[in-house]
C-alpha cells in the first residue's frame, strides 16, 4: 500500500480503510505526500492517448470487417447507436456470394434463395473480376437460363462485346437479341455462336446495320437448311441496312418457317419485285405498306437477373475508352487527315431513318390465316390454288431430277461449319 500511494501515476480511489485488530480505520490521505498529488488531479482518459476513430467505408480490411459484418448497425430515435447480430442466413449468403466463384453446381438449388445470393454477388461485384466473374456467371446460366437473362439489347454496344464476348456467350435460352449497329462482319465469333443449340430459344433477332454479305447469311443458315437446329424458332429478324445483302442472300432466308416479321430495308437487292413474289410463295410473307412496329427498337430490352451486371459492362467499357481518349497527339492526326467526319459518321447508328419513307421499307409480315368456317375463297385465292394445282401436274409429268441437285446449296464453307458442331 506504501507503494501505491507513493505512486505518481495512481488515480484517486477515494478513501481507503485499514482493518486493525478486528477494527476498521480510515488513512489519513495527507500522509506521504498523497494531499499534494490530489491538489492537482490529472484528467480521467476514457481512451489511451493518441487513440484516433477511423470512419471504415471503404477500407480494404479485411479483419475489421469481419468484426463489423457480422452486425447490423441503426439509430434511435433519440440519436443513439444500436447494433443488433445479422441472421444466420444473412451471414451463409455473404460468405457464399464472396466465394461464388468457387461453386461447383447450382442444378437444382431453389430458384428464390438462387436470386437472393446473385444479387449479392452482384452487389460485391463479383462479376466483374477477369476469371472468377465468368466462371461465377457460367454456374447461373447453367442452372437457370432465361431467369438469369431472357432478353439482351447490346444495340451500338460494340465495345461490350469487344470486351465481354465470353460473358456474353455464356448466357443461355436467350428469346430476344438486339445486335444492332455492332458492325460485326461475317466472320465475328458472335455471329458464329448464334447457331449454336444454346441459342436456339431465340425468336426475335435484330442484326441492323453489320457489315453482313451473302456468306453471313449462309453461315447463319446453314445448321437450319440441313440439321434443322439452330435458329430454327426464329419469328422477327432484322437485316436492314446491310448493303452487301443482295437477292441470292435472301434465298437462305426461305429456311425459316415460322418467321413472321422480316425487315430487309437499306440491302442490295436487285430485283424487289422477284424477292417479293418468292418470299410470299416460299414462307408466306407479305410486303407492308406501312411500317412495322415491331422493328421500332423499343420491345426489345435486357430483363432479367443479370440486367444491371450488363449496364456495370458499359460503365467499365465507356470508362477505359475515355482514358484513351486523352491522347492528343491523335486528335490532332485526325484534324489534319479530316478523319474525324469518317469516325463519327462510322460510330453513327442509323436505328432513326428519317430519310426513308415508308415505300422505301421492305418490311414483311405473315398474315393471318383465314377461317375455315367462315365465307367463300376469294376469286385471288382459287386462281392460286389452280396455279398450283397446274404446278404440281407439271412436276409430276416431268421425269425426277437425279439427288445430286438436293446437296447444290451446300458449299464447302458450309460442310466446314457444319462439322463444327
Amino acid at each position: 500500500m506504501a507503494y501505491y500511494l507513493n505512486s505518481q501515476t495512481h488515480v484517486d480511489p477515494g478513501p481507503i480503510y485499514v482493518r486493525e485488530n478486528g477494527q476498521l480505520h480510515m488513512v489519513n490521505l495527507a500522509l506521504d505526500g498523497v494531499k499534494n498529488s490530489l491538489q492537482k488531479p490529472r484528467p480521467f482518459r476514457l481512451f489511451p492517448k493518441g487513440f484516433s476513430v477511423e470512419l471504415c467505408m471503404n477500407r480494404e480490411d479485411t479483419a475489421q470487417k469481419e468484426k463489423t459484418d457480422h452486425f447490423i448497425f441503426t439509430y434511435t430515435r433519440e440519436g443513439n447507436l444500436r447494433y443488433s447480430a445479422k441472421s444466420l442466413f444473412s451471414l451463409v449468403l455473404g460468405f457464399i456470394s464472396d466465394n461464388v466463384d468457387h461453386i461447383d453446381s447450382l442444378i437444382g438449388f431453389p430458384e428464390q434463395i438462387a436470386e437472393k445470393l446473385f444479387s449479392a454477388a452482384e452487389a460485391r461485384q463479383k462479376f466483374t473480376e477477369p476469371g472468377a466473374g465468368l466462371r461465377a456467371l457460367q454456374k447461373f446460366t447453367e442452372a437457370y437460363g432465361s431467369l438469369v437473362l431472357c432478353s439482351l439489347c447490346l444495340r451500338n454496344r460494340y465495345l461490350v462485346i469487344a470486351e465481354k464476348l465470353e460473358e456474353i456467350k455464356s448466357f443461355r435460352e436467350l428469346t430476344r437479341l438486339d445486335l444492332s449497329c455492332c458492325k460485326l462482319g461475317d466472320e465475328h465469333e458472335l455471329l458464329e455462336h448464334l447457331t449454336n443449340e444454346a441459342l436456339s430459344s431465340v425468336t426475335q433477332l435484330h442484326l441492323k446495320d453489320n457489315c453482313l454479305s451473302d456468306a453471313g447469311i449462309r453461315k447463319m443458315t446453314a445448321p437450319v437448311r440441313v440439321m434443322k437446329r439452330g435458329l430454327e424458332n426464329l419469328t422477327l429478324l432484322d437485316l436492314s441496312c446491310n448493303p452487301e445483302i443482295t437477292d441470292a442472300g435472301i434465298g437462305y432466308l426461305f429456311s425459316f418457317r415460322k418467321l413472321n416479321c422480316l425487315d430487309i430495308s437499306g440491302t442490295g437487292l436487285k430485283d424487289i419485285k422477284a424477292v417479293k413474289d418468292k418470299l410470299q410463295t416460299h414462307i408466306g410473307l407479305v410486303h407492308s405498306k406501312v411500317p412495322l412496329k415491331e422493328f421500332d427498337h423499343s420491345n426489345c430490352k435486357t430483363e432479367g437477373w443479370a440486367d444491371q451486371i450488363v449496364l456495370q459492362w458499359e460503365r467499365v467499357s465507356v470508362e477505359a475508352v475515355r482514358q484513351r481518349k486523352d491522347a492528343e497527339p491523335r486528335k490532332a492526326a485526325q484534324y489534319f487527315y479530316q478523319k474525324r467526319a469518317l469516325s463519327e459518321a462510322s460510330r453513327k447508328c442509323p436505328l432513326a431513318d428519317t430519310h426513308m419513307n415508308s415505300s422505301g421499307k421492305l418490311q414483311f409480315y405473315r398474315e393471318k390465316a383465314p377461317d375455315c368456317h367462315g365465307p367463300l375463297l376469294s376469286q385471288e385465292s382459287k386462281k392460286s390454288k389452280k396455279r398450283a394445282f397446274e404446278e404440281s401436274e407439271q412436276e409430276q409429268s416431268t421425269p425426277p431430277q437425279p439427288a445430286k441437285q438436293k446437296c447444290v446449296c451446300l458449299a464447302v464453307e458450309d460442310w466446314d461449319l457444319l462439322n463444327s458442331y
